[in-house]
């Protein structure tokens, strides 16, 4: 399984444990973002906040307004030496390659054996799309949930030796807490699959099933047995990604956000539609991954997903905060029990 193997090959699988309510940030009064240098992206955060969320204040924005939009792969957990779901989805196709060796032969698999991440996105993610057809599709929606929970109970990081769940980034956390102390609403928009996301997103982020948006396909209802059952099919139905991201906000919030939160440039459209010519107060943040110590350092030339070229460069004339994860940040993940 990848998850046992040494880092070149994705993963040393352990005793894996799912953190679920461990993770919950503890928020004081005094700082509500303790991991959090106090440098100007901390003060942009907390100056936003305030400025939307007092009564009184000229930019006060109603509850009911306050929509916070999130990327995961990259922004909320770590996107290397994979994003997460394409290891998982890798684990799978090796637990269940002895009864498909048809496989063996096939492009996508070849490429996600060999991490060729450009050649699984190239098309419009049509190698991804196929490994997580062959992978996801044709289950229920419940066997698909208990194969990621089992997979999250077991498999660990490659470098990190903690398992996925776990490699959340602390400070992103806090902000999370921060922004519901505040009554705003945080939302999930990811070009991960949506089903995958929904398995922890309550447990590890706050969020809960129905406020994540992500790439999904097809389910069919039947009845099986007596009992309702929605089984997973090979069609693709949306993949929410770049423009996809604004598109997915509108039809499943039906409301603008005033803040948006990413790490690549395939979160840059979320963030303007978010930013630009928005009648409210609003607010666009970049995770720029500059640690290569603590976490990993890249932008223009990812090992894996999360290129960040012409977000970076659009944030400065468009008043975007960046965040420097090696210098605003006094911790990356949380420490292990």
């Amino acid at each position: 399984m990848i998850g046992q193997m040494n880092e070149s090959g994705f993963g040393i699988k352990g005793l894996g444990w799912i953190v679920g309510v461990t993770m919950a940030v503890s928020v004081s009064a005094a700082d509500p973002l303790p991991s959090w240098k106090a440098t100007a992206a901390k003060k942009a955060i907390v100056d936003f906040v305030d400025r939307v969320a007092t009564e009184g204040s000229p930019d006060f924005v109603p509850v009911a307004e306050r929509i916070a939009t999130f990327d995961n792969d990259g922004t909320l957990w770590c996107e290397n030496p994979l994003p997460f779901q394409a290891i998982f989805a890798a684990d799978e196709i090796e637990r269940l390659l002895p009864d498909h060796p048809e496989w063996e032969s096939n492009a996508a698999v070849q490429a996600l054996q060999k991490r060729d991440v450009a050649g699984l996105s190239a098309n419009h993610h049509k190698g991804l799309l196929e490994i997580l057809a062959l992978t996801h599709a044709g289950m229920t929606t419940d066997e698909f949930d208990q194969r990621v929970r089992d997979w999250l109970a077991t498999a660990e990081h490659p470098r990190f030796n903690r398992p996925f769940d776990q490699c959340v980034y602390q400070p992103m956390l806090e902000l999370l807490t921060y922004l519901r102390a505040n009554g705003f609403q945080t939302w999930i928009v990811s070009g991960g699959g949506v089903d995958f996301m929904r398995v922890f997103a309550d447990d590890v982020y706050g969020i809960p099933p129905d406020q994540v948006i992500g790439s999904y396909g097809q389910v069919k209802f039947e009845m099986k047995d007596g009992k309702p059952t929605l089984t997973k099919t090979l069609d693709t139905v949306f993949i929410d990604d770049k423009e996809g991201k604004p598109v997915g906000i509108h039809t499943f919030i039906g409301r603008r956000p005033i803040a948006a939160f990413g790490n690549s440039d395939g979160d840059q459209a979320m963030i303007q539609y978010t930013t630009i010519d928005n009648p409210r107060p609003s607010f666009g943040l970049i995770v720029h991954h500059t640690d290569g110590e603590r976490e990993y350092a890249y932008d223009a030339n990812p090992k894996s997903s999360g290129k960040l070229v012409t977000a970076l460069e659009a944030a400065p004339g468009n008043g975007w905060t960046v965040v420097d994860m090696k210098n605003d940040w006094t911790t990356v993940f949380e420490a292990k029990p």
